[in-house]
């Protein structure tokens, strides 16, 4: 798996991109690959290595959005639902879905182990999560996809966890959706570094 991009172009470059379509600039294979060396790498607290990545292409990842309408339907207020069912074509309109998980397992185990840190460990069970997606999205990036992170989560759990047999105990944490690049992000503004970033010892 190779890529044109440094790992800081694919940085800059990671943006929120809604416009996609069901094209692929890599072959499943090579999204597959990248999937598997995150989850390989990405760092985890302690070690847990409690991400869970659920990876969705094609015909799938249209079932996911399907089920999404599917479960909004009934709580969206019928006045919105029209601007709801756009915002999920949208989405629907990609190439693949990777569910990020979280296993509670390891992380009950070192609450039990561990007393004194038990308190904080969620969070950081959280951060190890936003990790994984973060080194997925600037990947998918540096491949050539745009893609944007959602919550549709916890309305979307139960149903897509008995479709795709995933254990009920998993927590879903974000969905990352992704494709060909359809359109351009909109424009970022900074705030100034300096109100953001201090630097002593110099």
């Amino acid at each position: 798996m190779t890529s044109s991009k440094s790992f800081f172009n694919a940085v800059k470059d990671r943006r929120s991109i809604y416009a996609l379509n069901k094209e692929s600039p890599v072959s499943d294979e090579a999204i597959e690959e990248l999937v598997k060396q995150t989850i390989l790498h990405a760092p985890s607290f302690f070690n847990t290595q409690s991400a869970r990545l659920v990876v969705l292409l094609k015909k799938e990842h249209d079932v996911f959005w399907d089920m999404v309408k599917e479960v909004l339907k009934p709580v969206v207020p019928e006045d919105q639902f029209a601007a709801t069912e756009q915002r999920l074509s949208m989405f629907r309109g990609g190439y693949g879905t990777i569910l990020f998980f979280e296993d509670p397992a390891p992380v009950n185990d070192l609450m039990a182990k561990y007393p004194i840190y038990a308190d904080n460990m969620p969070a950081w069970s959280q951060h190890g999560s936003a990790m994984h997606q973060y080194v997925l999205w600037a990947g998918l990036e540096a491949e050539g996809f745009g893609a944007n992170l959602q919550h549709y989560n916890p309305v979307i759990d139960q149903k897509a966890q008995n479709h795709w047999n995933i254990p009920l105990e998993w927590s879903l944490k974000a969905q990352l959706v992704f494709g060909g690049k359809a359109g351009e992000p909109n424009e970022k503004t900074y705030k100034p570094v300096e109100e953001r970033m201090f630097v002593y010892g110099k």
